[in-house]
């Protein structure tokens, strides 16, 4: 990770509310020893991260990832826009009545800086940083037990994705694509990626398919998917016709161009993306399957 986590410098905190349709991020003022356990969360996360694995896979709209699984993104990445918007902020604005409303609050974070100058933003969805408000919670004062008057806030262990100069590091996945607003902004990516996919594979008709993907997620996440790898040039023609007449996915042709009707939208993204294929067990009995993940097995050279 491109950050020193035992030299943090400076500490801020703050929280993410939904304000109308738009995602804001405001400051809040914390003392030390808020900003000590933000920064025990920042490397608790790291630890929980590198315990998963330190070869983290990058991650991929289209995979079903687990609940807790150590992937990551590029800054740069399409889909990284609302995070990195959050981590490259500067001077937010700081509201200490942000907290008022925990219902509009979908997340908190911190930003944290070392001693070389670097940056980090941590990000966590809230759940029980707000529940905790709906309990009644007391206090020992002297020989007494009272009942505690002010709001009170829980922070979590950790959080759910760590964000420096070079990556997205994600810890769970679906806090990621919540607090990022993923769904939108792969519905929003479609036109681009199917541009993309249009110089690549100049074969493929793509206008029905950027159609139904606008207005299905599903088919919108494959072809978020099938943009990020490199092979996709690579793709011959006739492969990949073979590759649908095998695994039953129905294509027509006019000259050239592969035409795809929309009940074939879907078979035809998941061949492209690798997700359908067909096995051979039983003399003449080939058996078509569709893959849930996609994981490349390790191929040793001799």
């Amino acid at each position: 990770m491109d950050f020193d986590l035992n030299a943090i410098r400076t500490v801020q905190f703050g929280v993410g509310r939904d304000d109308g349709d738009e995602h804001a991020f405001h400051n809040v003022m914390v003392d030390d020893g808020v900003q000590t356990a933000l920064g025990e969360m920042a490397a608790e996360t790291w630890v929980a991260m590198q315990q998963l694995t330190n070869e983290p896979i990058r991650y991929e709209p289209s995979e079903k990832h687990s609940g807790c699984e150590h992937v990551y993104l590029p800054l740069d990445d399409d889909l990284t826009v609302r995070m990195r918007n959050l981590h490259e902020a500067v001077n937010l604005d700081i509201d200490q009545n942000a907290l008022d409303d925990t219902e509009a609050m979908f997340c908190y974070f911190a930003k944290f800086t070392d001693e070389q100058g670097r940056n980090l933003t941590a990000l966590r969805r809230a759940t029980q940083f707000k529940g905790v408000l709906k309990s009644r919670l007391i206090w020992q004062s002297g020989d007494a037990l009272r009942l505690m008057d002010d709001r009170v806030f829980k922070l979590d262990k950790d959080f759910d994705l760590l964000i420096d100069n070079q990556r997205v590091h994600i810890l769970r996945p679906s806090g990621f694509e919540f607090a990022g607003k993923l769904q939108e902004a792969i519905l929003g990516a479609v036109a681009g990626n199917v541009a993309t996919l249009h110089a690549d594979l100049p074969f493929v008709q793509f206008a029905g398919i950027q159609d139904y993907a606008s207005n299905h997620p599903r088919a919108a996440r494959y072809l978020a998917s099938i943009r990020s790898q490199q092979e996709v040039a690579r793709i011959d023609r006739q492969h990949l016709l073979d590759a649908c007449a095998a695994t039953g996915v129905e294509v027509t042709e006019d000259g050239e161009q592969i035409i795809v009707d929309d009940r074939n939208v879907m078979g035809f993204l998941e061949v492209l993306d690798r997700r359908r294929y067909e096995v051979k067990l039983v003399p003449d009995e080939p058996e078509q399957f569709r893959a849930p993940s996609r994981t490349r097995l390790r191929q040793d050279k001799p």
